[in-house]
């Protein structure tokens, strides 16, 4: 068996959707050809099977020779043996193919979202990426498992053509001429279908941004009174999907109809004509058997085609939206070379300078400026930052990402062991640090116990110790830290204040809060004001001497 997925997924040909499933099927060409070849086979095999009742019934029963009956027969069942092993691994190579290329593609654009990091959020709804690990991969596989039986449906029509103008040449005109001529009525059918499809996938992922949204921000909407607003709005938008999804099947509704009743047409037509031949004596009766054994069986490959059609179709459209997910280019340029720098750190947007091995807490007047700060001092947006005298720019971005680690209110838990989670390091002294040791103590597996996606399970204090002790055991160089104790009350938050001074002793810190409590900890605090920083000292001093500084960081307590 293949193992999948494959390590090196390959870079993937973006310019194009055609020329990216193009570089899909490509990718497994071993695997592409092999069910290629199984499926002419499969289908071969099938295909002489209504020649192989003629020649018994003109060779074996019209003349009562046993002996030819039994060898036609035998021939039969060998046709039926070969079909059945052939079957069995065109499915085999149909379903690797299908994997092959949903893996492939759930790989390209996990390591593309991985790269635009920040970007990815801003620039494409969370829809839109959903919609493309659900359902477009699912299309794109199944373009690449459609070519097995395809390709067999193809050469079996190519082959039924030449026997049958073999054995009677009207009755082979037909069917070469009927074919095209019903691949041509359906076709115009295809482009509605496209059209609509492409229009629903569009309403589909932005109604799934509206409901992540939704769900994201429901205690806000509860707090607010929104629930009511946003629900109209999600049930607007669920009804122009749903109408979507209508005309969407409309125009499959139809095509189902054509591959019914052209290829049921086809059959009649081949049928009528034979019978009036073998009637004349221009065809046997064992031929006749043949011709009609043939009109039935076109059906398959006919709906095979359309069916292939179809697929190519959705997968187009799916191959669409991905390679919109791979064009997309972060906003900051990979163009550094060096790969290690060491020091103090320093933005001159603002004035900050992070001394090496200190905690340094930044209190700013309004929380975006600390934001923007720690955005540019982890390179999620552009700035002129030095680190030790280096420009920040000049070092390669996974450098940058190993050594500084920017853990905001953003931050997620994922599914999985909890342990997992949190690293492989020892997280006790983390846990410790970040006061969630007892949220460790009360679950069932402990450590080992399984987490949902973004910690539902936990309350938003839960949440956010947890979060602070995965940033803690991940020990970077430079721990940059946006409102870490927001969400815990003040007792917790006094001993969270502590024990993080202690753990990161030694270690570049950055703490982005006006919490008194933590910022007494600090062994330098920077207050910004639009932007700049325009005091700088310890907690204590500037209480004393900055005024400004003093009404921002008790504020909380006024209130």
């Amino acid at each position: 068996m293949r193992s999948l997925p494959v390590p090196d997924p390959g870079t993937p040909d973006r310019r194009s959707p055609a020329r990216y499933l193009l570089w899909a099927a490509r990718a497994q060409t071993a695997s592409m050809v092999g069910g290629a070849a199984w499926g002419v086979l499969w289908m071969v095999t099938q295909a002489l099977m209504p020649a192989t009742i003629g020649r018994a019934i003109d060779e074996g029963v019209t003349p009562k020779n046993t002996d030819a009956l039994l060898a036609w027969s035998g021939v039969l069942l060998l046709l039926g043996l070969v079909q059945a092993v052939a079957g069995v691994m065109r499915h085999r190579f149909a379903v690797t193919n299908w994997l092959g290329g949903a893996f492939r593609t759930v790989q390209v654009t996990s390591r593309h979202a991985v790269r635009l990091g920040a970007t990815l959020p801003k620039r494409l709804a969370t829809g839109e990426v959903v919609s493309v690990g659900i359902a477009d991969v699912s299309h794109i596989g199944g373009a690449m498992e459609i070519t097995a039986r395809g390709t067999g449906a193809i050469v079996a029509i190519i082959l039924v053509g030449a026997i049958l103008l073999f054995t009677s040449l009207p009755l082979g005109l037909i069917v070469l001429i009927g074919v095209p001529l019903m691949a041509a009525i359906v076709a115009p059918m295809l482009r509605p279908l496209h059209h609509s499809q492409r229009h629903q996938r569009d309403l589909q992922g932005e109604l799934t941004s509206r409901s992540t949204d939704i769900v994201s921000g429901l205690r806000v909407l509860r707090g607010i009174g929104g629930e009511q607003v946003f629900a109209g709005r999600y049930r607007e938008e669920s009804q122009a999907v749903r109408a979507a999804g209508v005309r969407v099947a409309h125009a499959e509704s139809l095509l189902e109809g054509a591959q019914v009743v052209l290829p049921g047409l086809l059959v009649a037509l081949v049928t009528w004509i034979g019978a009036r031949f073998a009637l004349s004596g221009q065809i046997t009766i064992g031929q006749l058997v043949s011709f009609y054994g043939y009109s039935v069986f076109l059906v398959e490959p006919m709906r095979t085609l359309t069916e292939a059609a179809d697929r190519i179709i959705k997968a187009h459209v799916a191959a669409r939206r991905v390679i919109r997910i791979l064009n997309t280019e972060p906003e900051l340029a990979d163009e550094g070379t060096a790969t290690r720098a060491s020091g103090d750190l320093v933005d001159e947007a603002s004035g900050l300078t992070v001394r090496q091995g200190r905690l340094t807490a930044v209190a700013a007047a309004s929380p975006e400026d600390a934001q923007a700060i720690a955005d540019r001092l982890g390179r999620f947006s552009d700035g002129v930052v030095t680190w030790g005298g280096v420009p920040l720019r000049d070092l390669t971005l996974p450098a940058v990402r190993e050594a500084v680690l920017v853990a905001d209110p953003g931050a997620r838990l994922f599914s999985g062991p909890l342990r997992t989670e949190l690293g492989t390091a020892d997280p006790e002294d983390a846990l410790y640090a970040a006061c969630a040791t007892d949220i460790v103590e009360e679950l069932p597996d402990g450590l080992a116990a399984e987490i949902a996606e973004g910690g539902r399970e936990f309350s938003g204090g839960q949440q956010q110790r947890l979060k602070l002790a995965r940033a803690l055991v991940a020990d970077p160089e430079v721990l940059i830290l946006v409102e870490p104790t927001s969400a815990v009350d003040a007792h917790t938050e006094a001993r969270i204040a502590g024990r993080l001074a202690g753990i990161r002793s030694g270690r570049t810190t950055v703490v982005c809060t006006t919490s008194p409590l933590v910022l007494d900890w600090a062994d330098e605090v920077a207050f910004v004001e639009s932007g700049r920083v325009s005091a700088a000292g310890s907690h204590r001093e500037l209480l004393a001497t900055a005024p400004r500084y003093a009404a921002t960081v008790t504020r909380e307590d006024e209130g």
